[in-house]
């Protein structure tokens, strides 16, 4: 069920905090479109280290029971617009949209949703249901942002914003083959923007105009496609899962025929129960895309985008000995020579973001100062997730606390993003920390000058232990990491 009051609370507090801004706010914001604040950008990033670690650096073994073979790309948000012809993106990629005639309003409304968007006029009821509402028929709205290359603004010179990282990787698939040194089944991963020009941008960074995309695109022969599709699909939902996604508000569901792509053998989404709305909403989805798209692009390409499997032909070459016209035959046609089939786990990277601010968000009854129960609000990050590892505070503001503070915050800094703070009365500054996700709080006290230890506050239990400030970093260290 929706909760208003939540996402109220939420958005607020990303305003606040400076999580997450308007974009040109001074200027009266511009719809679709969101600024990461200092705390924002720091849990971002965080998520997309974390992807990259685990998927790309150090990703899990696969069905096989091998490590799964995964590399990087970066590729240009503005390429070649044959590219976005070949996928079908400029004639295919738009969503039908209706007109509000009726005086005063004049807004653009996404014609699959007129029952889900409130009236600009009387937003207590959707669009169409008030009775002023005067509606054009459906028409297709193409999504993409159109700009130009060069001096000249004629046909000749029209290009796009990407509106997804995924035909990048498509376009320089051979580029990797002849440069990597990889062999199937492998994958080549990408984070970037991305941007769709959205009819009805809403919901706070959930739809946005601009977004950022991690995506995989996963080559492999098509008899363990499935194995890999499976795979794929239950490795993304459990990540989710081991960052801190736990609720029930978190679901993995496989989309029905009726649902998928034409292309499509299988897909499945990893959805997520935002407080904005009734139902789950997509996460992230994994699609086994076939040879679809390498297809498309060889065809429109002229461009021999096929993979050559030595292995297969080497254990097989001695029956093709003394006849190379055979051998040679052979070679161009599958199982040695054929196109790859691809599974593609897509996720959104603000749309991710948005998830683990939802589900962070707590309210519970902790002490203050003077040990009265208050209402605390804090938000319950995955330590390796949380913008900020740790807080250090000196007890006192004067004397020799400060100074040891100073020294475990400035070695700290080293290896993580810390913070430190030495204003206001304890509880305070507890409060503070719980309210961005800090995890750890270290607090330097009378104890701390004569024996060498600290205090350790975990944000959610509230309990503390007593560290040595030397050993902290390593403490922390296998916490967070």
């Amino acid at each position: 069920m929706a909760d208003a009051k939540l996402m109220e609370k939420l958005v607020s507090l990303c305003k606040r905090r400076g999580f997450i801004f308007p974009s040109s706010e001074i200027y009266g914001g511009l719809g679709g479109f969101w600024d990461y604040g200092p705390l924002g950008v720091a849990l971002k990033k965080n998520i997309k280290d974390a992807w990259w670690q685990d998927m790309v650096i150090d990703p899990p073994d696969g069905p096989d029971g091998r490590q799964v073979e995964m590399v990087g790309l970066d590729c240009t948000i503005i390429m070649n617009p044959n590219v976005w012809k070949a996928s079908g993106h400029v004639g295919g990629f738009s969503d039908p949209m209706v007109d509000c005639r009726t005086e005063g309003c004049k807004s653009r409304i996404r014609a699959d949703q007129i029952d889900q968007t409130p009236c600009p006029l009387k937003p207590s009821k959707c669009a169409g249901q008030f009775e002023k509402c005067d509606l054009t028929e459906p028409r297709e709205f193409n999504l993409m942002f159109q700009t130009y290359v060069g001096a000249l603004q004629d046909a000749s010179a029209v290009a796009y914003l990407r509106p997804e990282t995924a035909q990048g990787i498509f376009a320089n698939f051979k580029n990797v083959l002849d440069t990597s040194r990889v062999k199937l089944p492998f994958g080549i991963a990408q984070v970037g923007k991305s941007f769709r020009n959205e009819i009805n941008p809403r919901n706070f960074t959930f739809r946005s105009r601009e977004f950022e995309q991690m995506e995989i695109e996963f080559f492999c022969d098509d008899a363990s496609a499935m194995d890999w599709y499976r795979f794929w699909r239950d490795t993304r939902y459990n990540w989710y899962v081991r960052h801190g996604l736990k609720s029930d508000k978190l679901q993995l569901r496989d989309q029905t025929e009726d649902e998928r792509a034409h292309y499509a053998q299988a897909c499945a989404d990893i959805e997520y129960l935002f407080p904005f709305s009734e139902e789950m909403q997509e996460l992230e989805g994994v699609a086994h895309r076939g040879c679809y798209d390498l297809g498309k692009h060889q065809e429109h390409s002229g461009k021999d985008l096929t993979y050559f499997d030595d292995d297969r032909w080497q254990a097989d070459a001695a029956q093709y000995k003394g006849d190379k016209d055979a051998a040679k035959k052979a070679k161009e046609n599958p199982p040695y020579r054929f196109l790859p089939t691809v599974i593609e786990p897509s996720a959104g990277a603000d749309r991710a973001t948005l998830a683990f601010l939802c589900e962070a968000y707590c309210e519970d009854q902790a002490p203050d100062d003077k040990g009265n129960m208050q209402t605390r609000v804090l938000m319950k990050f995955h330590p390796r997730l949380a913008p900020i590892k740790a807080a250090v505070f000196p007890l006192m503001s004067k004397g020799e606390m400060p100074e040891m503070a100073g020294r475990l915050y400035r070695q700290l800094k080293h290896r993580f993003n810390v913070a430190y703070d030495d204003k206001g009365a304890i509880g305070r500054r507890y409060r503070r920390q719980d309210e961005i996700g800090t995890p750890y709080c270290v607090t330097i006290d009378g104890d701390s000058l004569e024996q060498g230890t600290v205090t350790i506050r975990d944000r959610d239990t509230l309990e503390q232990v007593r560290v040595q400030a030397d050993d902290v970093a390593a403490w922390l260290d296998e916490r967070v990491r």
